[in-house]
Formats: C-alpha cells, sequence, structure tokens
C-alpha cells in the first residue's frame, strides 16, 4: 500500500536500521519468493507514481543513478517517465559496463527504449525535479570527490529533489550527515522506513516522508523487531482518557516546580503554565524571595513560595504528586542544595536544564520514576563528552544515559528520542519545526511532562505523550504564524484544544 501524504500521521510507526531493512528484503525475496528485480520494479513505479501526483506539471526531470540498487530503482523511473512522454536526463556516477545484478538489467531496459546514460558533469538547468538514486542505505563513510560533486549539484539546483529510500549522504541508522547529504523536498522509503530518516539531520535532509511496502507480506515484518518506534500525538493522543464528572482537583495532581535563581525567573513560570495548560490539578512553584511576590502575576492559578533556605523546601515535598526541578535553577549553592533535597524524595521527578548541569557534576544517582530531558550539550555534559558526539549517534547517546541513571531519557532536538528502562525499542517523535528551536521551548515540556506524572501517567509514558505534545502545539502554533519568531509561550494556547480532541 502506498501512502502518498504530505505529513507523517500514515505512516507505519515500526522503524527499522539498515541491516533490519536488508534482511526484510532478503525475507521477502528467499522466504516469500519475491523476485528482487520484481521489488526493484515495483520500487520504481512507487516512486515514479509518488513524483507525477506531487509534481504533476513537470514536463523535464534529470536523475542522479549509483551503481547499486539504488540507482537501479533511478532507472526503472527513468524509464517509465520516458514512456510518459517527459524529458529525461539521466546521469550515472557509476561506470555503465560495471554494473551488475538486477541494476544491470534496469540500466539495459533503459537503453532498450533509447534512453541515454550520461556521464555526471553538471546538470541541466531546465530540469523541473531531480531524483536522487545516488546512494542507499549502506553508506558508511563520508562521500567524497565527484560523488560530493553530484550531491552539491543536487543541493544549489532550483529544482526540488526527490529521493529513493534516503538522501544520498544520509547514514540510516544515526541520522548524520556523512561528509555531505541531499537536502530533498520529498523521499519515498521502501518496504521499512529507515529510522534515520526521523532524527538528529534526517528530517531537514528527507523533506516529506512518503512510504511504500512494495507489496511485501506483512509476516515479513515478524522477523525483526524494530529498531526503534516513531512517536506522534496522533496515536497518544487518548492517552489521558475523559475526566469523570464527579472529579475535583486532587484528583489530577499537585505538581511542584522547583527553579528560578535570580535573574531567570521566566523560565520556571513558563514550566508553570506548560503544567497548568497539560491539566494538573494544582501546581506550585518554589522559587527564589527574590522574585516570588510577582512571579504569579497574571497567572494567579500558580502557588508561588519564595524560598531563600532550601530546608524550607521539605514542607512542600509534602504535599506533592510530582516534582520538576531545573528551569532557571541556576548552578551555585542554592540551586544544588534544592537538587539534593529532591532527590532525596521518592517523589516522581523531572530533572532538566541547570539539574542536569549540578546532576551532571556529581556523581552518578539511579533512581526509579524519573525523567532527564537533556539537549544534546547537557547529554554531553552528563556523558563527560562532547556534544557533536552525542550527536553522531543519538540512539547511543539516550541508551547510555538511561542504563547509567536508570531513568527515562527524553534526549530533545530534530526528531526527539524518549528511552526508557522498559524493553520497548526507543521512541522518536516525528512531529515538531524549526521554529521552536528558542529559548524556553524545554521549559515548558518540563512542566508538561511532570503534569502528566501527577494524572497517573507512568515515567516512559507521559515521557512519549509529552514529547508529541509538546511537538504537536508547537505544529499548530507554527501554522498560526510561521516558524521563524516562534516563542516558547505561543504553545501555551495550543495545549488545550490538542488535550481536549478540538484540533
Amino acid at each position: 500500500m502506498s501512502h502518498f501524504l504530505p505529513n507523517t500521521e500514515r505512516l507505519p510507526y515500526a522503524l527499522y536500521s539498515a541491516a533490519q531493512s536488508r534482511a526484510l528484503d532478503q525475507a521477502a525475496m528467499q522466504i516469500f519468493g519475491i523476485p528482487g528485480i520484481e521489488l526493484m520494479e515495483r520500487a520504481g513505479r512507487a516512486a515514479y507514481a509518488f513524483l507525477r501526483q506531487r509534481w504533476p506539471d513537470a514536463r523535464e526531470i534529470a536523475l542522479l543513478c549509483g551503481g547499486g540498487n539504488n540507482g537501479g530503482d533511478g532507472y526503472v523511473v527513468a524509464r517509465l517517465a520516458r514512456a510518459d512522454g517527459l524529458r529525461v536526463r539521466l546521469f550515472s556516477l557509476a561506470d555503465p559496463e560495471k554494473l551488475r545484478g538486477d541494476a544491470q538489467t534496469m540500466a539495459a531496459r533503459w537503453r532498450s527504449i533509447g534512453g541515454a546514460i550520461e556521464p555526471f558533469e553538471t546538470l541541466p538547468q531546465t530540469a523541473e525535479v531531480l531524483v536522487d538514486a545516488l546512494l542507499g542505505t549502506g553508506l558508511e563513510r563520508p562521500v567524497m570527490g565527484r560523488w560530493a560533486e553530484a550531491v552539491d549539484a543536487m543541493n544549489t539546483h532550483r529544482a526540488p529533489v526527490l529521493a529513493l529510500d534516503i538522501p544520498s549522504g544520509l547514514h540510516a541508522d544515526t541520522g548524520c550527515i556523512l561528509g555531505t547529504a541531499a537536502r530533498c523536498a520529498a523521499t519515498i522509503s521502501f518496504i521499512a522506513l529507515k529510522v534515520g530518516l526521523f532524527t538528529a539531520s534526517g528530517p531537514a535532509c528527507a523533506g516529506d516522508i512518503q512510504f511504500d511496502a512494495l507489496g511485501v507480506p506483512a509476516q515479513v515484518y515478524s522477523r525483526e523487531i524494530p529498531f526503534a518506534r516513531r512517536l506522534d500525538w496522533a496515536r497518544l493522543s487518548d492517552r489521558l482518557g475523559k475526566r469523570s464528572k464527579d472529579s475535583h482537583k486532587g484528583d489530577y495532581g499537585h505538581v511542584l516546580l522547583v527553579g528560578g535563581a535570580p535573574g531567570f525567573s521566566g523560565a520556571v513560570r513558563l514550566a508553570g503554565e506548560g503544567a497548568l495548560r497539560t491539566g494538573a490539578g494544582l501546581v506550585s512553584i518554589a522559587t527564589h524571595p527574590h522574585h516570588a511576590a510577582w512571579l504569579n502575576l497574571n497567572r494567579p492559578e500558580l502557588m508561588v513560595h519564595g524560598l531563600e533556605d532550601p530546608r524550607d523546601l521539605s514542607n512542600l515535598l509534602s504535599r506533592a504528586t510530582a516534582v520538576a526541578i531545573g528551569p532557571g535553577l541556576g548552578t551555585e549553592a542554592w540551586g544544588q542544595a534544592l537538587l539534593e533535597a529532591v532527590l532525596n524524595t521518592d517523589l516522581p521527578l523531572v530533572v532538566d536544564a541547570d539539574g542536569l548541569n549540578l546532576l551532571a557534576k556529581r556523581a552518578p544517582v539511579r533512581r526509579e520514576r524519573w525523567i532527564l530531558t537533556p539537549h544534546p550539550g547537557e547529554a554531553a555534559r552528563l556523558l563527560a563528552c562532547e556534544a557533536s558526539e552525542v550527536q553522531a549517534d543519538r540512539f547511543s547517546a539516550a541508551r547510555r544515559l538511561q542504563e547509567i541513571f536508570g531513568a527515562v531519557v527524553v534526549l530533545k532536538g530534530s526528531g526527539t528520542l524518549v528511552a526508557g528502562p522498559s524493553h520497548r525499542p526507543p521512541g522518536v517523535c516525528s512531529q515538531g519545526n524549526p521554529g521552536m528551536a528558542s529559548g524556553g521551548m524545554g521549559d515548558v515540556l518540563t512542566g508538561m511532562l511532570s503534569a502528566l506524572l501527577v494524572q497517573g501517567l507512568g515515567a516512559e509514558e507521559a515521557a512519549s505523550v509529552g514529547a508529541c505534545l509538546h511537538s504537536a502545539a508547537g505544529d499548530r502554533a507554527a501554522a498560526q504564524g510561521g516558524e521563524r519568531g516562534l516563542l516558547a509561550s505561543d504553545l501555551l494556547e495550543e495545549i488545550r484544544p490538542l488535550l481536549n480532541g478540538k484540533a
């Protein structure tokens, strides 16, 4: 079945590594008897059908083909486009005479209808769509030389790029760019969705992601446990259920937010409003006396307590259902003492921002029922490495953090990851937008996660639901006025309609 959609809502939820994708291909061929050349023909037909639907007015296309099966898919697209009356130019980065197997067969079929295979030098400026069929899922080293020149030529061309299976230069497992990578308007992935399309640089390179199973039997997929799970609000929106007509505020928990050193009151205020909008029955803030008196101006529902002495936190902890610490906490003695007090409780806990930075300075602590929400820089400090190392393999970084701290880890960024102590594959949030790259977004998320905890969700489920609700709210807010200039506070008005099924 094909899913030619402008968003990810009906894509499969199972995500696979490159090795798993190859294993699924082999199972389809060897166990279920589908010839490889038939799968290649189906892939080319699916890609061409999508191309025509996405760009129906295009009359000239150019294809860049490599020497493997990805290039073979491109030859099928070229043949179908030529038969359909389009002007087609096909450029090969591999010697056509050295093609082997199914790719060789498809190149011969292309030539049999008068198609030419040109060596790549430059791309025609008249092309209205470019097809990237250069490099597939097996890439493990940086793209260099003429191959890099071809990728760069696609990226600087005026025409949109359609990638077959995966953008050339993108690592199929990590979503990292290997040297250079194609920046595509859309990618159509075959048989298995590659996990790298959904995190790190994957979303930026892939564009709109489409999927076609190529008619592979469902039994094939039972042979592989997915590498990861795609998460979105459409699937998780019912986790809180409906409220009983006789409920009261005590039924929906009491969040205690700890943070807001002098000069950093905005962060904990955003977290407080995020908790309120996500449905917590009560929200208290423990903050510095410097600004406690006015922190709830224009939001009187927040109960604000000024704490000069961190030892006074115990009374507030005794009334809380869950705690979140970190937004605007600072890294001085005041914040350190508050963190130690919170770590000594057995309440469900969310740690973010300076709470994570302070956590990185002490001996690792393991506890149950807590969520850590680092961005790559904070994750690097917790792991005593560089942020670039975290981004080079976000899944590995999230797993290592989970193992060290015993927590559910929400590794924020493009394709936010959720890794918990359960045996389930990690989750990858497939929503969100670049407008959310602004200050305060993580503070709102912290409040949202704490509100989900006090309403009865377990830590891993709260992390998954919260990450997707946060991203969906960001997408709604961006739809109202665009991505640039999007503020964290803009998300607050979008949370309630999403929670109540008004989206």
